[in-house]
C-alpha cells in the first residue's frame, strides 16, 4: 500500500496531533502516524496545561485524535522503520511494510526517559517517582520529597521541589556534588544523605521510603528522579539526522532552529524529540508553529511553480502570436 500526502507526521502524541490539527485546518493532506506508545502514559493526569488541567493523557489524545479526524485530516495507527528521499518528497516506510509518501515531513514522536537501574523505581515511575516539579510538584506539596542523584540536573531539580516542601532529601547516590552544590542544598536546608541506594521501600501501593545499600533506610513519600532523555529519532538515520548531545547534558535531542526546522531540507521537529524540557502545552504550541512554517513553505513553493508555469504560457503565447504574425506576413508578401 502507497499513499500520497502533503505533510506526513511522525507521533502522535500533543505536538504531533497539533500540527496535525493545523495542517487538516490549512486544507493540506495530512497523516499523523501514531505509535500508540506515549511518554506520559503512566502518569495518571495533565498538569499545568490551561483548559485542560488535570486531564488524563489517554483522554487528551483522544480528543486530539477526533479533532484532526474532524477536519479532514488521518490519524494512523503504526510505528515508522525509515523516512528516504524520493522524487522530490519522501517516502516513510512503515514497519508493517506499508508505505507513504509526503512532501514535508513533520517528526514528533518525543523522547525515552533512561531511569537508573534502582530496583523498584520503574513500577512508581509517574505515580510517586517523578521527574518534573511543574508537572507534579503540587500533588506532592508539603511531603517528604527524596531526589536521587542521578544526571547533571539533578541538584538544581532539588532546588525546585524545595518550592514545594519543606522536607527534601538529596540521596547523592553514585554522584557526589560539588563543594559549592553542598553550599547551595545546606543554604536550602536540604539534606544530603551519602551512599548508593539500593531499592525503593513500598507499602500498600505507597512509597514510603529509599533504603541505602547499608541497610538504612530513609522515610520518603516521593522521589524525584532525573532521567537521561533520548530522542526517538532511529528512523532518520537515512536522512542524516541522528540525535546529538543536548547543551544541558539532559540526553541526547534532533536540533532544530527557531522555525523548527531540522538540518535536512524539508523535515520540521516539535515536542521533545528536539526540546526534552517542553511540557505537553509547549509541546503542543511547538506542533503548531512548526505546521504553520511547513505550511507556509509549501505556499512558497506552489507560487515559484506557479510563476514558473505562467512565465512558460506567456512565452509559449508570444512564440504562438510572432509565428502566427510571420504567417501572416508572408501570405501577404512582406
Amino acid at each position: 500500500m502507497s499513499e500520497d500526502y502533503d505533510v506526513v507526521v511522525i507521533g502522535g502524541g500533543a505536538a504531533g496531533l497539533n500540527g496535525g490539527l493545523m495542517l487538516a485546518r490549512a486544507r493540506r493532506s495530512v497523516v499523523v502516524i501514531d505509535a500508540g506508545d506515549p511518554r506520559n502514559a503512566p502518569a495518571g493526569h495533565v498538569h499545568g496545561l490551561l483548559g485542560r488541567e488535570g486531564i488524563a493523557p489517554g483522554e487528551l489524545l483522544e480528543r486530539g485524535r477526533a479533532e484532526v479526524s474532524g477536519f479532514g485530516g488521518r490519524v494512523l495507527r503504526g510505528t515508522v522503520g525509515a523516512v528516504a528521499r524520493e522524487d522530490g518528497g519522501f517516502a516513510v516506510e512503515l514497519v508493517d511494510g506499508s508505505r507513504i509518501r509526503a512532501r514535508r515531513v513533520l517528526v514528533t514522536t518525543g523522547l525515552v526517559d533512561e531511569l537508573p537501574d534502582v530496583p523498584g523505581l520503574r513500577d512508581r515511575w509517574g505515580r510517586d517517582v517523578l521527574h518534573c516539579p511543574y508537572c507534579h510538584g503540587w500533588e506532592v506539596r508539603d511531603q517528604a520529597i527524596g531526589v536521587l542523584a542521578s544526571g547533571p540536573l539533578s541538584v538544581h531539580q532539588a532546588l525546585l521541589f524545595r518550592q514545594w516542601s519543606d522536607d527534601v532529601t538529596f540521596f547523592s547516590h553514585t554522584l557526589r556534588p560539588t563543594g559549592e552544590q553542598v553550599e547551595e542544598l545546606a543554604a536550602r536546608d536540604i539534606r544530603v544523605v551519602d551512599g548508593e541506594v539500593a531499592s525503593l521501600e513500598v507499602v500498600e501501593d505507597r512509597l514510603t521510603g529509599v533504603r541505602l545499600s547499608d541497610g538504612t533506610l530513609v522515610a520518603r513519600e516521593a522521589l524525584a528522579v532525573s532521567p537521561r532523555m533520548v530522542a526517538r529519532a532511529g528512523f532518520l538515520a537515512g536522512l542524516g539526522l541522528r540525535p546529538v548531545d543536548h547543551p544541558s547534558g539532559a540526553g541526547e535531542h534532533i536540533p532544530a532552529d527557531a522555525a523548527g526546522r531540522a538540518e535536512a531540507p524539508g523535515v520540521w521537529v516539535a515536542g521533545n524529540v528536539t526540546d526534552l524540557m517542553a511540557q505537553v502545552g509547549a509541546a503542543a504550541a511547538a506542533g503548531a508553529a512548526a505546521a504553520a512554517q511547513i505550511n507556509a513553505d509549501l505556499v512558497a513553493e506552489e507560487t515559484r511553480e506557479a510563476v514558473a508555469a505562467a512565465r512558460n504560457r506567456f512565452s509559449a503565447d508570444t512564440e504562438a502570436r510572432n509565428c502566427a504574425r510571420v504567417a501572416a506576413d508572408r501570405r501577404h508578401g512582406l
